[in-house]
C-alpha cells in the first residue's frame, strides 16, 4: 500500500495550482489594458511563484491531470473569444493585443474552437443580434 501524502503537502500542491491560475489571470488583465506588451511564459509565471518549471508542470499534473500550457491557453482563448464578441476592433488589433502575429493568432484560435476568429466573430455577432431581436418581440 503506497504511503498516504501528508496533508500539508497537499496543501501546497493546491496551492500553487491556485498560484499560477491567479498569477495567469494576472498576467492577462495587464496584458488586455496595455500595462504589459510581452506575452509571459510558463517558465515566467514559474518564476513569480518562485518554483522551479518543472516542479510547478509535476505540481499542476498532479493535482489537476492538466499542463500548465492547457490551463495558460484555455485562459488566452476566454480573452480572445470576449474580445471578439465584445470589441470592435479588426481581429488583427486584437491578435496584436494578444501578442500574436494575425496568422498564428487564426491558427492558435480555430485549433482550440474549431473555427476562425472571423467565423467565431460573425457567430456571435449573428447570435446576439437574434437574442435582441427577440427581447424586442
Amino acid at each position: 500500500m503506497p504511503t498516504p501524502i501528508p496533508k500539508k503537502i497537499l496543501a501546497r500542491q493546491h496551492e500553487i495550482v491556485a498560484d499560477f491560475l491567479r498569477e495567469i489571470d494576472r498576467h492577462l488583465a495587464d496584458l488586455e489594458a496595455g500595462r504589459v506588451t510581452e506575452m509571459l511564459e510558463i517558465r515566467d509565471l514559474a518564476a513569480r511563484l518562485h518554483i522551479h518549471p518543472t516542479h510547478l508542470s509535476n505540481t499542476l499534473k498532479l493535482v489537476t491531470g492538466h499542463s500548465p500550457c492547457h490551463f495558460f491557453e484555455a485562459r488566452i482563448l476566454d480573452l480572445a473569444r470576449r474580445l471578439l464578441r465584445e470589441s470592435p476592433a479588426p481581429v488583427a488589433d486584437i491578435a496584436a493585443r494578444l501578442t500574436y502575429d494575425p496568422s498564428n493568432f487564426t491558427k492558435f484560435f480555430k485549433r482550440f474552437a474549431g473555427l476562425t476568429p472571423k467565423q467565431y466573430r460573425e457567430a456571435e455577432w449573428a447570435r446576439q443580434r437574434r437574442q435582441a431581436e427577440t427581447l424586442t418581440i
